[in-house]
Order: structure tokens, then sequence, then C-alpha cells
């Protein structure tokens, strides 16, 4: 499972970030981020959901 989440958040930073966290501020900073631009959204997702 953890593979998968992987791979959606960076694929689609904010459903990696909804699936391992539901929807707290981090989904939506995630979801403003990658509305700007997806670097910064995979990034952050991958930030949230693996090293913090």
């Amino acid at each position: 499972m953890s593979i998968l989440i992987l791979i959606l958040t960076i694929l689609v930073p904010p459903l990696g970030v909804f699936l391992k966290h539901g929807l707290d501020k981090d989904f939506w900073i995630n979801l403003i981020l990658t509305l700007i631009l997806w670097l910064p959204g995979a990034v952050h997702g991958v930030y949230v959901n693996y090293l913090r």
C-alpha cells in the first residue's frame, strides 16, 4: 500500500496526501500548491507523507 500512495503522491499529489492524512490542513495546502503548479504540490506531498 505504501508504494501505491507514493506513486499517487507523485502523480496526483492531493490524492496521495488525502489517502494518508484525510481532509486536514496538509491536504488543503497541497491542493493549493498543486493548483498553482504541479511540482510544488508533488514536493510538499512527498515531504508530508514520508519525511515528516
